[in-house]
């Protein structure tokens, strides 16, 4: 098998794949490349020395843009809407195992809004919010706008999950003399967990990034992306780049401890 020759098709896929991998990266590359200016350096290339100077820069008072706190706004936005999608998508789950009236408009109603532009769907619910006599927030009107797009992922993952899931599991609980919260605490809460925490990483990661839905909604006070944005059309250091490195390997690290997670809840499961 070790020397096994590969296909001519192999060689094509694996070309292909790594061009793909550049296009992918590459842009995010140069972001990164750039944000290690000296502190002459521009917004191009070739670089004007290497330094952490823009790094440092991000602690420091900046005469455009609020980085700390639109941070702190995406952060929690994406803990509220992360919490409320795993709540609500398990439900559905749960909900959807058996048939009920109305089951299938019901099911073609909440995945809607995946088909409907953001940009529409935030511009609604911002004239919404201003028709009712409420003032568009972050926490408010945005919150709502972001669970239009992490719900409709959520219950479709959790539909896959339970078409899956065998209930003779449940079923040899009861037998044992398992109520229904144990056989949900004790059975099904373990087996599923790992698909929650994906979920969970999907609602807090497309809530985090979420610019369009995020435009008309979040008020007076912007998120992250938002921020980002607007300093696109004011700032002209490579504090901008700094900024974009630092979210990105945020955002990776969120990643990564949410795999790390899902693998030490699935080795628990096997030992169990």
């Amino acid at each position: 098998m070790a020397g096994e020759r590969r296909s001519v098709t192999f060689w094509i896929l694996a070309v292909f794949f790594g061009l793909f991998l550049v296009f992918l990266y590459g842009p995010l590359s140069a972001i990164l490349i750039l944000s290690f200016q000296g502190p002459s350096g521009g917004l191009t290339f070739p670089l004007n020395g290497v330094s952490l100077h823009w790094f440092r820069n991000l602690t420091e008072q900046q005469a455009v843009g609020d980085f700390g706190g639109s941070f702190r706004r995406s952060f929690t936005l994406g803990l509220m809407v992360m919490v409320v999608t795993v709540v609500v998508s398990l439900l559905a789950g749960l909900a959807f195992r058996r048939r009920f009236v109305g089951a299938t408009p019901l099911f073609y109603l909440a995945v809607a809004s995946l088909v409907v532009p953001s940009i529409i769907i935030s511009l609604g619910i911002g004239v919404m919010f201003q028709q009712v006599g409420i003032r568009p927030s972050w926490y408010g009107s945005a919150f709502g706008a972001h669970l239009t797009w992490t719900l409709p992922f959520g219950v479709l993952i959790m539909f896959a999950v339970f078409n899956r899931f065998s209930p003779a599991y449940e079923e040899a609980a009861r037998d044992l003399g398992a109520s229904p919260w144990q056989t949900f605490r004790h059975v099904l809460l373990p087996m599923i967990a790992p698909m929650l925490v994906g979920v969970g990483l999907f609602g807090f990661t497309l809530s985090y990034d979420e610019f369009a839905r995020s435009l008309m909604t979040a008020g007076t006070y912007n998120t992250l992306p938002l921020e980002i944005y607007g300093m696109t059309t004011n700032v002209t250091t490579p504090v901008l780049y700094a900024l974009g490195t630092v979210t990105t390997l945020f955002s990776f690290l969120v990643i990564s401890l949410t795999l790390g997670i899902i693998v030490w809840l699935g080795r628990r499961r096997a030992r169990g």
